[in-house]
């Protein structure tokens, strides 16, 4: 029975390091953003700090892992065999569910994963015991600690608005006294600021953290205590005189250093207060075994875990391997890098493409804000408004600088304020998400340094709607998947729980395969994106034929699926046109960058360069309206084309390829005295397509043709026309764009 036990333990501690892995994928979010968007210093250097903030920050962490034994529900009421269903359902489903959360990009909470988790396996297993006792001596309640895990978990929801309101509050103040144009606000201010944020850090850090050390004698934690206010005294009048000192004699950035303890700070809190979210669970099963058999003879099945409810003192060779697996991880995981990628997005101060959409609420609360805006903006004398907006007036673009996100005032801001919150927490043994608090303060301070303007705001509101709803399902999901895997464990036993480890480690390896395959396609897509000046007629010309090619064979395969009735195919190609769409899409929401980027001499080549992307938008929205009616109708099961019309459709199906390959060939060899010969074929078809709508017309008269296939047949001419009509208008404007580009060039 034993050797079960020992093969389980062993499982937790697999499952351990692999939620070491998946979890820091998801957390380096939280003490990497600041300094990665605002580019503080070389991206190894950023990393190399961060991994020694993790290392010590494992240290302080010990006093956290009773959350696991003891913080959701009364070990005492459960036997060893239960207790080690509860944490093998806890486990399968964290590594299951952040790494989803990763491979999708959005940032979740591992510390709402773990608490729902554990009350989610808890209330099954004590269910399970409930339903089992023909005495039904205790109820669900007696189980749970419902008093402790609410208290975390409104302790975790506060949070969320704790941070966005200082985040925003600290940074609106920080940004009065430095501006943007802070190179001069600096040499007065940043040595304050600077004794300011290094000592709170000192404070909730050391002070506060050294209650978890578990190297830190009781006397030297006494000592510490007891001299609170000396410390922090002091600690503010060596910072400030140190950095004020290395400001005039090498002329150091003061925010540079502080984003950088910041980010040191940041993770050694993360380390300390999310640990126990990755190798509580499995420490918690480790100490129950070993009471379990330091008791010969007693029998899994009726041995309560009483002994959890003591405290603990986790060896700190323990803590530093786990905080060297989190190093590793940290160096090396490419989901992490798509994490971070989500929230900087959201916070950045330049506009650009979007990777949220709008929304409803978005819009409400946008327009709320505004005549709310305008109501606050009417009562303020315009004396003190001009005062104001000179401090929030940005003298260029952040990504105009140096392609930053954001500037290193509101990235010190964004880093001291989460690190406080965190430490707090961390001090007071409350389990608090470093992911909502990160990311609430530097939505907070987004919205203080105005990043949200009118052209964005609705965008990025929905993107923090979503990611919150992403937390709220964090919750639920978490909940609900263990739930039903500790009862699975409870009915079948070890059976079952080698099946869902086999099965979680599988789902981890596909999911690492398929965000390889998407992290390629996204490189693969950037850099069809990058267009500047120099490579934009080259840049232009590619996308022109690429995407006219794949009209030419999509506009033959719909043809094929229509006459074979292949609803399959048309599926197929619908996704394909939607991709086209999307591409446009995105090569005209990516205008004003490329314009942007023009020297001033070609400003001129921006206007066709917008004509062409808009006849290339008309041309993905042709096939679209094409393809779409030609499904719905095969998908009704309506009847197909007759004869006549497949024998039109085929004439002009060829036409369209043979135009499209003079066009194409036209602008691969700038052979623009051949537009003779595409407007040729063009007025043949066009031609054509007048004759075959007159003979549906009469078809229709005549009754050989039905209403569906009537309506599907003319609206398939219709935009083929039009097809035909913004094709040659494409052309034209690349030949003027072309032209007009090597005109410039030979002037220069």
């Amino acid at each position: 029975m034993e050797n079960i036990y020992i093969v389980l333990v062993g499982v937790l501690f697999i499952l351990a390091i692999s939620d070491l892995v998946v979890g820091v994928s998801n957390d380096a979010v939280n003490f990497l953003n600041s300094a990665v968007g605002s580019k503080a210093a070389p991206f190894k250097v950023i990393m190399l700090i961060a991994a020694l903030g993790i290392l010590f920050g494992t240290i302080f962490s010990s006093g956290m892992m009773e959350i696991a034994r003891k913080g959701i529900f009364h070990p005492q009421y459960f036997y060893f065999s239960e207790i080690m269903i509860i944490f093998l359902a806890v486990m399968v489903t964290d590594v299951l569910l952040l790494d989803m959360f990763n491979t999708f990009g959005l940032p979740t909470s591992t510390t709402v994963s773990i608490v729902f988790e554990l009350l989610g396996a808890a209330v099954a297993v004590a269910i399970f015991k409930i339903s089992a006792d023909p005495n039904g001596t205790m109820h669900l309640g007696e189980y749970i600690n419902s008093e402790k895990a609410l208290a975390i978990i409104a302790g975790i929801l506060l949070s969320v608005i704790i941070a966005f309101s200082i985040g925003a509050f600290v940074q609106y103040l920080i940004r009065i006294v430095f501006s943007f144009n802070y190179k001069k606000t600096l040499k007065n201010y940043g040595a304050i600021w600077g004794g300011i944020a290094i000592s709170a850090i000192t404070y909730f850090i050391l002070i506060k953290g050294a209650k978890g050390a578990a190297f830190m004698s009781d006397d030297t934690k006494e000592l510490i205590k007891e001299n609170t206010l000396l410390i922090l005294g002091a600690s503010f009048i060596v910072w400030t005189i140190l950095l004020q000192l290395l400001s005039w004699l090498i002329k150091i950035n003061i925010l540079k250093l502080i984003v950088l303890v910041g980010t040191f700070a940041l993770a050694m809190a993360f380390a300390g207060n999310d640990l126990v979210n990755f190798i509580g669970v499995p420490l918690a099963g480790l100490a129950s075994f070993k009471e379990f058999i330091a008791n010969p003879g007693a029998d899994p099945n009726s041995f309560l875990m009483t002994a959890l409810q003591g405290k603990t003192q986790t060896p700190t060779i323990l803590l530093i391997l786990a905080g060297l697996i989190m190093v590793i991880t940290l160096w090396f995981s490419r989901k992490a890098r798509g994490v971070m990628k989500t929230e900087i997005d959201l916070g950045r101060q330049n506009e650009g493409a979007e990777r949220f959409g709008s929304s409803a609420v978005s819009r409400s609360i946008v327009r709320s804000s505004l005549n709310f805006s305008k109501t606050v903006t009417s009562i303020i004398p315009d004396t003190v408004k001009n005062k104001l907006s000179k401090r929030f007036r940005p003298i260029e673009t952040i990504e105009e600088v140096d392609g930053t996100s954001f500037d290193l005032v509101r990235a010190s801001v964004n880093l001291v304020v989460a690190s406080i919150i965190i430490s707090f927490a961390t001090s007071l043994k409350l389990p608090l998400s470093t992911t909502y608090v990160t990311f609430m303060v530097a939505m907070g301070t987004s919205l203080a340094d105005k990043a949200w303007g009118r052209e964005s705001a609705v965008y990025r509101i929905t993107g923090v709607l979503s990611v919150i709803g992403g937390w709220f399902f964090t919750a639920f999901s978490a909940f609900v998947v263990a739930f039903l895997l500790a009862l699975l464990f409870s009915w079948s036993g070890i059976i079952a729980i080698i099946i869902m480890v086999v099965i979680a480690f599988f789902i981890i390896i596909r999911t690492q395969a398929f965000h390889k395959k998407r992290e390629k396609e996204q490189k693969e897509t950037e850099s069809i994106y990058e267009i500047t000046g120099d490579n934009i007629v080259e840049k232009c010309s590619t996308e022109v034929v690429d995407i006219l090619f794949d009209i030419s064979v999509i506009y033959k395969d719909i043809f094929q699926a229509l006459v074979n009735e292949d609803i399959k195919k048309l599926r197929e190609i619908n996704k394909r046109v939607d991709k086209i769409n999307k591409h446009t899409k995105r090569l005209k929401d990516n205008t004003y960058k490329t314009i942007h980027q023009l020297n001033e001499d070609l400003i001129e080549t921006g206007h066709y360069y917008v004509q062409v992307l808009d006849y290339l938008r008309e041309i993905a929205h042709c096939i679209t309206f094409i393809v779409q009616p030609s499904l719905e109708h095969v998908d009704n099961n309506h009847k197909g084309l007759i004869p006549e019309q497949i024998t039109e459709l085929n004439f002009i199906t060829k036409g369209i390829d043979d135009l499209i390959k003079i066009v194409n060939n036209v602008i691969k060899n700038n052979e623009f005295n051949d537009l003779i010969k595409v407007l040729y074929h063009q007025k043949t078809l066009l031609a054509a397509i007048e004759e075959y709508r007159k003979k549906q017309i009469k078809r229709i008269k005549h009754k050989e043709a039905g209403t569906k296939n009537s309506m599907l047949y003319i609206t398939i001419l219709a935009e083929t026309k039009n097809l035909l009509l913004n094709t040659i208008n494409l052309v034209k404007s690349q030949r003027d764009f072309i032209i007009y580009n090597n005109s410039k060039n030979k002037t220069n």
